[in-house]
């Protein structure tokens, strides 16, 4: 088995000998690293400046002093994006600007250098050569149109690799995406989970890519799987986001797990509610520091995704540490009767194994003190009443929902609103849409 290509790139990135990554030599890197982050921006942000008032990088004498630091939450970059700056405006190439879904709040707003970005470029380069190599086309569902867009920057990386990027977009018309496919003939494909998950079920005889590479959202195993009977395809998934870069680790073909960009990127394991460490493998937040980043370095940024450290070596042989799947984001556990929570990552597990479900939305309601969970579900067939039944099924199984149903204030409606012809969702991340506190009201 190979080893994953993250590792040699970051062994030359930090200097090793013999191009087998050793993890004192990558730990001592990321603590001169870390301390020359927190010098720029106790120097140039504003920000960072108050809210590391007392603090400096010489109280960094190794890697776990980090946690005497405070965090950098959303709500900071939202208040305040332009105190994060540590170089004039004028070096900045690209600002991303991110809406939270379903929210009034004020978006995030993201700066990144030409540097900043060919750090993306490099990793998406080496990276990519777990799925790929040179002559492979590779179609990408990703935005890509603009310059430093993460397709984009995909893109220029897949052509260092010697590979063909065709950019498309999003999947938001099916038929056009699998014209798409039947033209171009990709050996590897890059999407959206659940778009991803459209094309597997509506392509009827298509011609299956070789690999299958999923970002942007946690990736449900139950999704998986279903890419891998129905196309009988590889797939990789990849964690990342905006703030960090858009990269953030990937899986190898061991898919043990996704290896981390440790080179530009110091992760963490954090408990959501007291803010400590967490080791040994526990679950908990996934928080990020910036390495090597110039125009918009985070310290300790909380991410809100829900994970863990594999302590397992993985069977590649890599020194990089390895996270599990991102199973849920912290903000997004809601409280049923009888004490139960339910989760997105729940309801995914759930109901993608449903023959023929495209996608769903779901909707938390409360009347006279009953709790309701609506479920629309976007299918390849609008009146099948076998897969409302399914979907009902499955449901019931949910050990939240289970619980939940057993007080006797609590129900689930499915019901069927869109078929495969309709146009598909953004790339916006998935959550459930909690209207109860308005229903009170």
């Amino acid at each position: 088995m190979k080893t994953t290509p993250l590792d040699a790139w970051i062994s030359e990135k930090i200097g090793d000998a013999g191009g087998r990554l050793d993890r004192r030599n990558l730990e001592r890197r990321q603590l001169l690293k870390l301390r020359e982050t927190i010098a720029l921006a106790k120097s140039e942000s504003p920000f960072y400046r108050k809210s590391l008032a007392r603090l400096t990088e010489n109280d960094l004498s190794n890697l776990r002093d980090l946690e005497k630091f405070p965090f950098t939450t959303v709500e900071d970059i939202q208040r305040s994006p332009l105190k994060f700056l540590c170089v004039s405006q004028s070096e900045i190439d690209r600002v991303v600007t991110l809406r939270t879904s379903g929210t009034t709040a004020e978006p995030k707003r993201v700066f990144f250098t030409a540097e900043d970005q060919e750090l993306t470029v490099d990793f998406f380069h080496r990276g990519m050569a777990a799925l790929a190599g040179p002559g492979d086309r590779v179609l990408v569902f990703l935005p890509w149109e603009l310059p430093g867009s993460v397709g984009d920057l995909l893109l220029t990386g897949l052509f260092r690799l010697g590979a063909l990027g065709i950019g498309f977009g999003p999947v938001r018309d099916v038929a056009s995406a699998l014209a798409a496919m039947v033209r171009e003939k990709p050996d590897v494909l890059v999407g959206i989970p659940t778009q991803v998950l459209s094309l597997a079920r509506c392509g009827g005889e298509i011609a299956a890519p070789r690999s299958v590479l999923l970002s942007t959202d946690h990736v449900p195993d139950s999704i998986v799987g279903e890419l891998e009977r129905t196309w009988g395809c590889e797939v990789f998934n990849h964690y990342g986001m905006t703030e960090m870069g858009f990269g953030g680790g990937l899986e190898c073909e061991a898919h043990f797990g996704c290896h981390m960009r440790e080179a530009d990127l110091l992760f963490e394991i954090v408990d959501p509610l007291t803010g400590e460490r967490v080791d040994g493998g526990g679950t908990g937040e996934v928080v990020f520091t910036t390495l090597t980043r110039r125009g918009m370095p985070l310290i300790r940024y909380r991410t809100g995704d829900i994970s863990r450290f594999l302590p397992e070596p993985c069977p590649c042989g890599t020194s990089l540490k390895t996270m599990a799947r991102v199973k849920g984001r912290v903000r997004e556990r809601f409280q049923l009767p009888g004490g139960a929570v339910l989760t997105v990552a729940d309801l995914d597990e759930a109901l993608f194994g449903v023959r023929d479900l495209l996608d769903f939305k779901a909707t938390l309601t409360r009347k006279e003190e009953v709790d309701c969970l609506n479920v629309e579900a976007i299918v390849i067939e609008r009146s099948s009443e076998r897969i409302v039944s399914d979907m009902r099924a499955v449901l019931s199984a949910v050990p939240a929902v289970e619980l939940a149903a057993s007080t006797g204030r609590f129900s689930v409606v499915v019901s069927i609103i869109e078929g495969a012809g309709a146009r598909r969702p953004g790339p916006a991340k998935r959550t459930i849409d909690d209207r109860r506190d308005q229903e009170e009201k």
